[in-house]
């Protein structure tokens, strides 16, 4: 199935000790690069939530971020590290002594450093289980996002390929007469010249030819390449480095098939395969 790499989930739930919310967003990205904006008190849990993530993400380029307001209620609840403070303490002398005019530190200040303040251990923990649980139901939410655009991207994507399909069909049917119009015109040529041709050396001339203008090998590889990529889009996973390299054998056989035009219309088809399969290799850039 595919899913898209842009995507966007927020989740919010209220507890005795305040709101926690979830926010979790994504962008096009060759490979799954993670970024967590976490609050102190949730620095713990940021190894869990990656694993998880790792697990239901792939590819793109994703930003989680909590915020966290706790009641005034609670304030009673936290705790002071004194020994951290202590450090800090010492650590704020040794600046004073080597830098002149050092600007100086308040409570407030110190309060805020990392691990001054603390909640109790059972605190800690409901909130470790609130987050969690927060990061799920948000990644849940993203997941379905992700592959609501997938399923758009992938009709889009069949509509293209429905269109390349009918291409090919046109060309197997305009083939036949165009070689042989191609041949009718070679023999004209040569019986206004009036010279006597070797009938058996005319033949090997004309089956060389003929040969070399068949694109009837680039045909069924398109049409092999067009199963292959609807294969894909129904497949399980991460499936966009699958499509793009598709692509560019999509885009390979159109080459070859307008480098061996040999009339306007097969010309025409294959500039129409062309943007048809940058078309389609535009949306498989945000494919997962």
């Amino acid at each position: 199935m595919a899913r898209s790499m842009t995507g966007f989930a927020r989740q919010e739930s209220s507890h005795p000790w305040g709101t926690l919310s979830c926010e979790i967003r994504s962008v096009n990205h060759r490979y799954l690069e993670p970024h967590f904006r976490l609050p102190e008190p949730l620095r713990a849990i940021e190894p869990e939530l990656r694993n998880r993530l790792r697990k239901a993400v792939h590819r793109g380029k994703v930003e989680v971020s909590y915020q966290l307001k706790t009641d005034g209620a609670s304030a009673g609840d936290l705790k002071i590290n004194l020994e951290l403070v202590q450090k800090l303490a010492d650590a704020l002398r040794q600046v004073d002594a080597a830098v002149d005019a050092a600007a100086p530190v308040n409570t407030v200040d110190v309060l805020r450093w990392p691990g001054v303040l603390e909640g109790d251990a059972a605190d800690s923990e409901a909130l470790h289980r609130a987050a969690v649980e927060a990061f799920d139901q948000a990644l849940r939410q993203f997941t379905a996002h992700r592959e609501r655009e997938g399923a758009e991207l992938a009709q889009i994507i069949c509509q293209r390929l429905d269109a390349v399909a009918e291409e090919v069909d046109k060309v197997r049917g305009v083939l036949p007469a165009i070689m042989q119009a191609q041949r009718d015109k070679l023999l004209e040529r040569i019986a206004a010249i009036k010279e006597e041709v070797n009938p058996e050396r005319l033949e090997q001339e004309l089956v060389f030819y003929a040969h070399k203008a068949d694109v009837a090998e680039e045909l069924d590889r398109l049409v092999t390449h067009i199963g292959e990529v609807r294969l894909a889009l129904k497949a399980k996973g991460a499936i966009g480095r699958r499509l793009d390299f598709l692509m560019q054998e999509l885009n390979r056989e159109a080459n070859t098939l307008a480098s061996k035009s040999i009339a306007a219309d097969t010309t025409q088809s294959a500039v129409e395969l062309k943007i048809l399969i940058e078309q389609m290799r535009e949306q498989i850039q945000n494919i997962e």
